[in-house]
């Protein structure tokens, strides 16, 4: 079994966030980069194939120069082998292209993505590269096995669980639960020195037209100071509640 899992590079969440040419673009200065959390998810389920069905592992990041770092982090891990496209990843569809042309290439028979990258929340690279694809999808996958050409998937929906069966070539969107966070591995010193000598291929992109422009960024408003109301208050409390908070 061919596994392809993508990988977004995204800040540390302990960064802190700042914009540049008049709000348009994110300022990456003194900014910590790592494997997208949903991603390493994914990942470590890819490993977990690797090691107890003889699966082959590639990982891909659509980006430039400076997500190597990230790629390679995620060969240290356990992958066998990283391909970077090497283009801006502008927006959704863009990277969702790139990352078809991967996977047609590579003949991959389960593609495992995040189902949303943390750093802009869209969740919607991983439907877009099935629906290109023509390959079945699972999204919010919190449980996966794979027996021959079928897998058994358990994905997160309101109030509950769902578990389905599916037909490979699948592309599943990962998140906490395909493994469980004390499984996440730590790359070792033997990883470590193994990555530098796996393969990083850089492929060039394929003609693709962004649909998507970024016009502004803007943080989230300051919180404002607290009121404090009476315990035996409530006429002013339910005042608040509906007159300035606006949740009643």
């Amino acid at each position: 079994m061919k596994i392809l899992v993508c990988i977004s590079h995204v800040p540390d969440t302990t960064s802190k966030i700042n914009f540049v040419n008049g709000d348009s673009e994110f300022d990456t200065n003194g900014v910590q980069f790592v494997v997208n959390p949903n991603d390493e998810f994914g990942l470590t389920r890819a490993i977990w194939f690797k090691e107890q069905q003889g699966a082959q592992v590639t990982v891909v990041n659509v980006g430039g120069p400076e997500t190597e770092a990230t790629l390679r982090k995620a060969l240290a891990i356990g992958a066998d082998e990283a391909i970077r496209v090497n283009a801006v990843p502008t927006d959704g569809l863009f990277v969702a292209k790139q990352l078809a042309e991967v996977v047609k290439n590579g003949s991959f028979d389960l593609v495992i993505a995040g189902k949303e990258s943390l750093d802009y929340n869209g969740a919607m690279v991983p439907g877009m590269l099935a629906s290109l694809l023509g390959f079945d999808f699972v999204s919010s996958c919190i449980g996966l096995e794979v027996e021959g050409t079928s897998a058994k998937a358990i994905r997160e929906i309101d109030g509950g669980k769902e578990t389905i069966r599916v037909n490979l070539p699948l592309v599943v969107g990962g998140q906490k639960g395909i493994v469980e966070e004390k499984d996440l591995r730590i790359p070792n010193m033997r990883g470590i020195m193994t990555a530098r000598t796996k393969a990083l291929t850089i492929v060039e992109p394929v003609g693709a037209v962004a649909a998507t422009k970024a016009i502004r960024f803007e943080k989230p408003a300051p919180k404002s100071a607290v009121k404090l109301v009476s315990a035996d208050n409530l006429d002013e409390l339910v005042n608040l509640l509906h007159n300035e908070a606006k949740v009643i």
